[in-house]
């Protein structure tokens, strides 16, 4: 799970969420890529009815857009509680750009939505 803190006047919930879409595959149900688990499960938590309803109809655009062949099985829930990682795992792109994890899936998302 990755929290966001956002500027709301910088960047729309919904833009974050267009490029939640547009980063991962969310047809694919406790899976991306080779790692399997509940634990790599597409979702959204929301912190308020306005999240919640903005993460359904961005959830139904997307399935209704063609841009998956498969149905977009993200679970949209409410966050209940957050803990925040170790320290090693904050800003790892940046600490780790060579890492193969970096190198190989975060810089060719990054690269696809035109951030780096």
């Amino acid at each position: 799970v990755v929290r966001i803190d956002y500027d709301p006047k910088k960047i729309s919930y919904e833009t974050l969420i267009d490029w939640f879409w547009r980063c991962h595959d969310p047809t694919t149900l406790n899976r991306q890529g080779g790692d399997i688990g509940t634990q790599y499960r597409s979702v959204v938590f929301y912190q308020n009815e306005v999240q919640k309803a903005a993460a359904q109809q961005a959830k139904k655009d997307a399935d209704m857009s063609g841009m998956y062949e498969d149905q977009i099985v993200t679970e949209i829930s409410a966050l209940l509680e957050f803990f925040p990682a170790e320290d090693y795992h904050f800003d790892y792109y940046n600490k780790n750009p060579n890492a193969g994890y970096c190198s190989y899936i975060i810089r060719p998302k990054l690269a696809k939505l035109n951030l780096e």
